[in-house]
């Protein structure tokens, strides 16, 4: 009887040690993450995620846990067929020998961080590649832009694939360079990521990645792809978009970076794909006012606008400076036409939106759908958003 005493006696002390150690480990996790948190707020950048810049490139880390997709697209780059000298491309890439470590995700970012607090609008944009978010928004975000409101356009990929004729690193460049351009004209912030292009997976450190750039930029609208697209790169966007949803409010998902008080509002951007669900036009924006400018930011978008892209050849590429403008008046013949399409499909919302008189003479219109994934806004909210819609 003795013996079974101690025994009892031995249990019952492993057992209250057991419970004081998880008491323990509970304590330190939140003070860990306390710090975390203390540490965020006090950042340099404000909160922002990256040190405030001027308007160059430059890289950064931006990920404490990069995907299993990391690219090394600017340490190792590969080439097929011939390929632009890095020298001729427009702009320049400051800092690219700094890259970070293997387990960080390394981006190019342009831009100095937009300030918060000002009771201006915060907008951020994501599209697969340097010239998704600029062709599907470019219009909107100028016309937000020219009223002082803070947009970002961020691109998950690189776009390290996206040409006939060059790859890798050098078109990698190549493509940042342009979208730096592109967002200069048209008044924004831009972001590429360094994943590689076509490699895109809705990974959990992909959803945790896209989940503080929101929260980053304080985030009232966000903009993406709906997850039904002929490519993998734009569906997966729209997923991850999707999936970071109601996470950017969640305190204990990236504890390092502070979630946001209230969830955004996430739309769609155009699309014309009709199954499983076709796209519903819920806002419909004229651009007739920045349409020149919306235009010429592509125009810089020479690799896939000029040179075209991936599905480019040799005998299709201008090879002279007469053709080469003249296939400039072209493309932008056919983008005035892809965007009156757009207004004439969606004359009956622009009507709702703008009154008749106004929504009768659009000419060229983006369209967008919300997500029913983020904050449902009113009608009225809608207009706040929006502000160059006519005020009712």
């Amino acid at each position: 009887m003795q013996s079974l005493r101690c025994s009892s006696l031995v249990v019952l002390v492993r057992v209250l040690g057991q419970i004081g150690i998880g008491v323990l480990a509970v304590v330190a996790t939140t003070q860990a993450i306390e710090v975390l948190r203390q540490e965020a707020n006090q950042s340099p950048s404000g909160g922002l995620g990256t040190p405030q810049q001027p308007a160059t490139l430059w890289v950064s880390a931006v990920s404490e846990s990069g995907p299993a997709e990391l690219s090394r697209s600017f340490e190792k780059p590969f080439q097929t067929g011939p390929v632009l000298d890095p020298e001729t491309v427009s702009g320049h890439f400051a800092g690219s020998n700094s890259l970070a470590s293997e387990q960080e995700l390394v981006s190019a970012s342009t831009g100095e961080a937009a300030p918060s607090g000002d009771g201006k609008l915060r907008i951020i944009c994501f599209g697969a590649h340097p010239d998704d978010a600029e062709l599907r928004c470019g219009g909107v975000a100028a016309l937000w832009a020219a009223e002082g409101h803070h947009v970002k356009f961020v691109s998950v990929t690189n776009g390290d694939i996206g040409h006939w004729a060059m790859a890798g690193g050098p078109l990698a460049q190549r493509r940042i360079a342009e979208a730096q351009h592109a967002a200069n004209i048209l008044g924004i912030q831009t972001e590429v990521l360094d994943i590689h292009d076509g490699e895109l997976v809705p990974t959990l450190e992909n959803r945790k990645l896209i989940t503080r750039l929101i929260r980053q930029w304080q985030a009232d609208v966000v903009i993406g792809h709906r997850p039904y697209d002929y490519h993998p790169d734009h569906r997966y966007v729209g997923v991850l978009i999707q999936d970071s949803a109601f996470m950017v409010t969640v305190p204990f998902i990236c504890p390092d970076t502070p979630p946001l008080k209230r969830n955004p509002v996430f739309l769609y951007s155009y699309d014309s794909f009709q199954r499983p669900v076709p796209f519903r036009a819920d806002i419909v924006i004229a651009i007739d006012s920045v349409i020149d400018k919306k235009i010429d930011a592509l125009l810089r978008m020479e690799s896939q606008f000029i040179e075209g892209g991936a599905l480019g050849s040799a005998e299709t590429t201008p090879k002279t400076p007469q053709q080469r403008e003249a296939k400039r008046q072209q493309v932008k013949e056919s983008f005035r036409r892809r965007f009156a399409e757009l207004a004439n499909r969606y004359r009956d919302k622009l009507i709702e939106l703008y009154g008749k008189d106004l929504g009768q003479k659009v000419q060229y219109a983006e369209a967008f759908e919300i997500c029913e994934y983020g904050r449902q806004p009113s009608k009225e909210e809608l207009r706040r958003l929006f502000p160059f819609l006519p005020q009712q």
